[in-house]
Order: C-alpha cells, then structure tokens, then sequence
C-alpha cells in the first residue's frame, strides 16, 4: 500500500473510530492478530494481542472521555509505518482505570506508530503523556 493509503487508514482509525464511536469498524481496519504496544507513564510496556483487547481498550477511553477530540499535529508515513503525533482532549466524565470522574478537562500531547499490513493495523506502539494527563485531573501535584 502507498504511504497515503496507510496514513488514510490512521485518519479512519483516529477521526471514525476512537473520536466518532464506531467500534465496529475496528474489525475492517485491525488485523485479528494485532499487537499493541502501550508505554506506562513509568517507562514499562503493556502489550495486549488481539482487536478485542485493543476495542476494548479504546471503549473505556470514550467512556472516561466521551467528547474526546484528537487534533492531528503531525502525520508521517515511511514504508509500513505511520506516525501520528496527536492532542488527546476531552473532559474526565467516566470512570479512567482506578480514577473516578473529575470533570474536569485534559489536553495531553501522544505519539503513536502503527505498522500497517495488508491494509490493517498490525501493530502499534503507543506513548502517551500520562503524567500530565494525572496532573490536569488533579490527581498528582503540578510542579
């Protein structure tokens, strides 16, 4: 696939699926083997295998942020790789793993690689500015 057809298939992936709900189309644009890569505010790797681990994934976080946008600042495509450097925001209106809801809203900087196979997403490493997302719900102190 072209380096345009891969980053039409973030967009699709970014604007339909996490932003617009569409969690169904996950299982056109994620391959069934999928692996995802997700770095944890404290440098270590959390892996999952599979589409339903990864929707299932996403659904909590629409859940926690129901409005979430996700501006595009950069996107890159080289080879099967695409990179997406993006602005998570929204408002905390749902449960966030352990954190209740707190109303109150985040804007946080991300970057994620996708490889792309056979016009799906077949792996992901994702790295995503916890800390200040934990600051601007109140959760840890702001320096």
């Amino acid at each position: 696939m072209s380096k345009e057809e891969n980053k039409a298939i973030m967009r699709r992936m970014l604007d339909e699926v996490i932003v617009g709900g569409n969690f169904d189309l996950m299982d056109e644009l994620v391959a069934s083997d999928f692996v995802n890569h997700n770095v944890v505010g404290t440098g270590e790797t959390s892996s999952s295998v599979g589409i339903e681990a990864f929707r299932q994934e996403l659904k909590a976080l629409r859940e926690a942020f129901p409005d979430l946008k996700l501006p595009i600042i950069h996107l890159l495509a080289d080879g099967d790789k695409v990179i997406a450097h993006l602005r998570g925001q929204g408002t905390h209106l749902g449960q966030f793993g352990p954190i209740a809801a707190t109303g109150k809203k985040v804007d946080i900087a991300s970057m994620t690689i996708v490889r792309i196979a056979n016009g799906k997403f077949a792996e992901r490493w994702n790295l995503v500015d916890r800390y200040g997302m934990l600051q601007q719900l109140g959760v840890i102190p702001s320096q």
